[in-house]
């Protein structure tokens, strides 16, 4: 186990590696990699989570926690790299809009309609240009709120792996039960306080969807 989970941890190590390479150059060899790595990454958590059961007892506890922790950054991997590719493709998406309004070509009128032509003509161009501001800003925010969201779900379930380590580590040292019922309410909280979080920041994003199109 400890030789697969040391391997595991190398590749992560490449992944991040790749990350800065993309950022500094957009190719999608490199992209493709990571996806190969993380692929990768995944396959060799569940092999890890079959291996924890050989683990002696006493040890089993570190162990599982070593492998959450993987698991949990390769979660954020993964995010990180569709967050890049959702940006990537809004910016293939402006730049073909840019290029269809520029090869676009406009008819020639009479002279006497010309001016009120032009005026329809830059308030058609304002309009689009709103348009797409307003276009890109309720993505960017979809993104946003769909990435906190996600880190949110991240957390609860690694309070929730957490909780479980505790209470097995617990009855491993013989805790009261006054001190697990603090701790499963402790959890409860934590649990509310997220549902409150993630409620807000859907209020958040719907009036601001509502306030830019409106």
């Amino acid at each position: 186990m400890e030789a697969l989970y040391h391997q595991t941890n190398r590749v992560l190590q490449e992944i991040e590696k790749n990350f800065q390479k993309l950022n500094s150059q957009e190719s999608f060899e490199v992209e493709n990699d990571i996806q190969t790595q993380i692929t990768t990454v995944k396959t060799n958590c569940d092999r890890l989570d079959v291996l924890l059961y050989k683990v002696p007892v006493s040890q089993r506890p570190s162990a599982k926690m070593r492998v959450d922790q993987l698991k949990y950054d390769v979660r954020h991997l993964e995010n990180s790299l569709q967050l890049y590719r959702e940006k990537r493709q809004r910016k293939l998406n402006e730049m073909s809009e840019r290029e269809q309004l520029l090869s676009h070509r406009f008819t020639a009128n009479s002279t006497e309609g010309a001016p009120e032509t032009c005026l329809d003509m830059d308030h058609a161009l304002q309009h689009h240009s709103q348009l797409g501001n307003a276009h890109q800003g309720v993505d960017e925010m979809i993104a946003t709120g769909g990435n906190i969201l996600g880190s949110l779900i991240n957390q609860r379930e690694t309070l929730k792996g957490a909780q479980r380590r505790i209470l097995a580590i617990g009855s491993t040292l013989g805790l009261s039960n006054h001190t697990m019922k603090l701790i499963e309410r402790r959890f409860s909280e934590d649990k509310y306080i997220m549902l409150v979080g993630m409620a807000i920041t859907l209020l958040v994003i719907g009036f601001v969807i509502y306030f830019i199109v409106f």
